[in-house]
């Protein structure tokens, strides 16, 4: 597992993403670790992230979602290029479409994990599925659309 998240390599303007910026303070901080295969992100939900008791709120999970699968877009595109991440000229992409499927309530008090991969790559669109467990269980998952930006 590469020690490095690729939202690290964001600066600027890109590294103010209430989902994914790590210069904001009061963001979700996802944080994508690609292995090449895999995009993978741990969270652990705070009592603020609650629908409902025990629950954790399904707006969260859509965000969870968003920002580490466009993570894992972003780092695979580096990868076919065969560039290291970061490297000029930049690689961005924005959500065109994102397609969640919610399994069974998610619980509060489990460190979730997120594991996405590359379904398909193709011009300036990547399409990447997404599954989001608590406890080994899937409780969600999703399937974004990204759209090369930069």
């Amino acid at each position: 597992m590469p020690l490095t998240a690729i939202q690290d390599y964001f600066t600027g303007d890109h590294a103010i993403c209430y989902g994914c910026g790590s210069d904001n303070a009061h963001g979700l901080q996802v944080r994508t670790y690609w292995d090449g295969q895999y995009g993978t992100f741990h969270f652990s939900p705070q009592d603020y992230h609650t629908a409902f008791p025990g629950v954790v709120y399904g707006g969260l999970i859509a965000s969870l979602f968003d920002c580490h699968c466009i993570g894992t877009a972003v780092a695979a595109a580096y990868e076919k290029e065969g560039r290291p991440p970061g490297s000029d000229p930049l690689i961005m992409y924005v959500t065109a479409n994102l397609n969640v499927n919610y399994l069974r309530p998610t619980p509060m008090g489990s460190e979730l994990m997120l594991k996405s991969h590359i379904i398909e790559q193709k011009g300036k669109k990547t399409v990447v599925a997404c599954t989001l467990s608590a406890d080994d269980t899937p409780c969600a998952n999703a399937t974004v659309v990204g759209i090369r930006a930069t």
